[in-house]
């Protein structure tokens, strides 16, 4: 592994911006570090390791999102190797809150923060959640899944758009 000969602390900052700037390949308008999947990065005199957290088991984007991070960093003339973190499980708590905006702001509901909420993700899932469009509260639901099983297909019955409502996890 290479981390370019610069101090620990300065490669893993650097490594940090170079992910801030690697989009979701399933939602491109946030980035992997901002959906909260990359848990950690750490560079020592044996190169870098960034850990990574797949947002539930199965998740077709993991494989993808694990090489562009090796590509990504690469280009920049880092080697690193990738650690699948499993546990704690991911959870849509950890998507940031300017992660949070650039969903809504790409039509996409963002989740209700779960941390401390009554009722939990199935509660959460369960509220029928106003349009991003025209925030009209007269939408409905017309698929458990969008398109990815990580969301939800609504329409709003105002403004007519159909809108993805990101899943509490």
């Amino acid at each position: 592994m290479k981390t370019g000969g610069e101090p620990a602390a300065h490669t893993e900052a650097r490594v940090w911006s170079i992910l801030e700037n690697i989009a979701d390949p399933e939602i491109p308008a946030i980035s992997i570090v901002d959906l909260g999947i990359v848990r950690h990065v750490t560079a020592d005199s044996r190169g870098v390791e960034v850990g990574l957290s797949p947002t539930y088991s199965g998740c077709p984007a993991t494989d993808v999102i694990r090489s562009l991070v090796v590509e990504s960093l690469a280009a920049h003339g880092l080697e690193a190797q990738i650690r699948m973190v499993l546990n704690p499980p991911w959870t849509t708590d950890w998507i940031s809150a300017a992660g949070r905006e650039k969903l809504h702001g790409y039509g996409i509901v963002p989740p209700r923060l779960l941390a401390g909420a009554a009722g939990g993700a199935e509660a959460a899932n369960d509220e029928i959640p106003a349009c991003p469009h025209c925030r009209s509260a007269q939408t409905e639901r017309i698929s458990e899944f969008g398109s990815t099983p990580c969301k939800s297909l609504y329409r709003c019955r105002d403004c007519l758009e159909p809108f993805e409502r990101f899943k509490c996890l």
